[in-house]
């Protein structure tokens, strides 16, 4: 066990960051009028992984609360800085991935009501599905790629990554003023408009595209 707890007592450690509100339509749909004033930066665990690297079945939680989709584009750092100037943010990306993030809407309601921290509408099990890394050789401008989630045929979230509010360079460079940001970290860069529920044998299809040219997919069954 000591071994184990010098392990993990490491700032070193790699973290999963999230961006919330970043896509001006997505703000508008949740109530708001514009993006914050500062980058909204919150934390889901490493538990809540699964690489979709395939097919697979996702299993929803059995609280029959109603669990939202968030598809997003997201990077990962490849060396370790803190206070990172923005004209050097891409010297710290060490490739990109498409991602859900998915969201307990009725638990982040009642949180955000009283005004708590609402990490656990977040961070379940299972709620952070995730696709192979994108070498950033591939990317030729983060800002010309296409987000597009497709339930059962029809898109329900289309948006290009140029419409984020807060870049990458913005991210980075706001962050590491108060984290220092370690190889292996991940940052997920918020959504476009079009979130929603999902439903019992929805299926998923998420893909990242340049061009014509699909870079990653994410291919769910809900269950």
């Amino acid at each position: 066990m000591e071994e184990l707890f010098k392990k993990i007592v490491n700032p070193n450690n790699p973290k999963i960051l999230a961006v919330g509100k970043n896509y001006v339509k997505h703000v508008q749909e949740m109530g708001g009028e514009e993006p914050p004033k500062e980058p909204i930066i919150f934390q889901k665990p490493f538990t809540s992984i699964i690489l979709v690297d395939k097919p697979q079945v996702l299993k929803l939680p059995q609280l029959g609360h109603e669990i939202h989709h968030e598809i997003e584009l997201g990077f990962m750092i490849s060396k370790q800085g803190k206070n990172i100037k923005k004209e050097d943010w891409l010297d710290y990306v060490g490739g990109y991935f498409l991602a859900l993030d998915l969201t307990d809407r009725e638990l982040q309601a009642h949180f955000k009501k009283q005004g708590f921290p609402w990490d656990l509408s977040k961070g379940q099990d299972l709620f952070f599905p995730i696709s192979n890394l994108i070498g950033k050789e591939k990317i030729e401008d983060p800002y010309n790629l296409t987000l597009e989630l497709r339930i059962n045929d029809k898109i329900v979230q289309q948006d290009k990554t140029s419409s984020m509010y807060y870049k990458i360079a913005d991210l980075i460079c706001y962050i590491s003023q108060f984290m220092t940001l370690n190889p292996g970290d991940l940052v997920l860069t918020g959504t476009p408009h079009g979130v929603g529920p999902l439903k019992q044998n929805d299926q998923l299809n998420g893909i990242i595209k340049q061009d014509d040219s699909i870079l990653a997919r994410i291919d769910l069954q809900i269950q």
